[in-house]
């Protein structure tokens, strides 16, 4: 299994924000510096909110167990997949059933919301 040390993103899976505290997406995003780069914001019951500051792309994979939400805050992101490519853009979503290989992209600095079960390995099974 990989681990998420293993591939060049900032992942930080560190619960950020406590119940009822201020969660402000966007300046953590301006602040961001990194191409690649996941924060934990925050853990609504068994699942967890990520922000996202992408450019580039991802590798290809699949987690065999989740489901994973996209919601893009602005910019475009790309989600290829076995025969097609989804194009989101900004305030658009959709949900890649667990066990769906994919791979995700953003041509240029694209901003995230994820939703997904909080014990999910980021880079895939």
């Amino acid at each position: 299994m990989s681990k998420v040390e293993d591939f060049p993103y900032e992942t930080r899976l560190n619960v950020l924000y406590k119940p009822l505290e201020l969660v402000d997406e966007k300046a953590l995003a301006d602040a961001c510096t990194y191409k690649w780069y996941n924060q934990t914001l925050s853990q609504v019951n068994g699942s967890v909110v990520r922000l996202g500051v992408v450019q580039g792309e991802y590798h290809w994979h699949k987690h065999d167990d989740d489901d994973e939400f996209f919601y893009v805050v602005e910019g475009q992101l790309l989600i290829d997949l076995e025969g097609r490519t989804m194009e989101l853009g900004p305030r658009q979503g959709t949900v890649v059933p667990k066990g769906v290989l994919h791979r995700t992209r953003a041509p240029q600095r694209t901003v995230i919301l994820m939703v997904e079960n909080a014990g999910i390995i980021p880079t895939g099974n």
